[in-house]
């Protein structure tokens, strides 16, 4: 019975009331605790290290409180969750390059397009300067054949 009572005592004497308090986010909060009488010179920051190191301070899980099951799930629940957010920027990241790849070819392709729509005005406006070449090229050796018909009668006739 006394080495129980001792040993509750220095549970009791080992242990820190933690309370909670509204921080801003850019100000920055080391949470410490002992569970002996040991001088703090290992911060509970060393066990738990930044376990997403990407992720901004404030959305950084803060380690739990190892006498708390409830202090361990929010911790477990708060990783997971950090991990789901990581997974999620990821993805964003992935599609937004994508998306980029896509308007670089989308821009190409209406590029072509606008060179294809003015590809295909020049062929239409020569097909018709060409039409109109062979019209004015009929006329004219229709008009040299009658002015060699005429020379050759002035000749005849003189």
């Amino acid at each position: 019975l006394f080495q129980l009572e001792q040993s509750s005592k220095s549970i009791d004497s080992s242990a820190h009331m933690i309370t909670t308090a509204r921080v801003p986010a850019d100000k920055q909060v080391r949470i410490a605790f002992s569970l002996d009488d040991s001088p703090d010179d290992a911060s509970s920051e060393n066990s738990f290290p930044l376990a997403f190191p990407e992720l901004d301070q404030h959305l950084q899980p803060l380690p739990p409180c190892h006498d708390s099951k409830e202090s361990m799930q929010v911790y477990k629940q708060h990783c997971k969750i950090a991990e789901e957010y990581h997974e999620v920027k990821k993805e964003i990241a992935l599609l937004e390059e994508r998306k980029k790849e896509l308007i670089a070819r989308l821009e190409q392709v209406e590029k072509e397009s606008m060179d294809a729509a003015q590809l295909a005005k020049e062929y239409a406006e020569l097909t018709e300067e060409n039409r109109t070449l062979k019209l004015a090229q009929t006329q004219c050796v229709e008009q040299l054949e009658k002015l060699r018909i005429q020379y050759q009668k002035r000749q005849g006739s003189s």
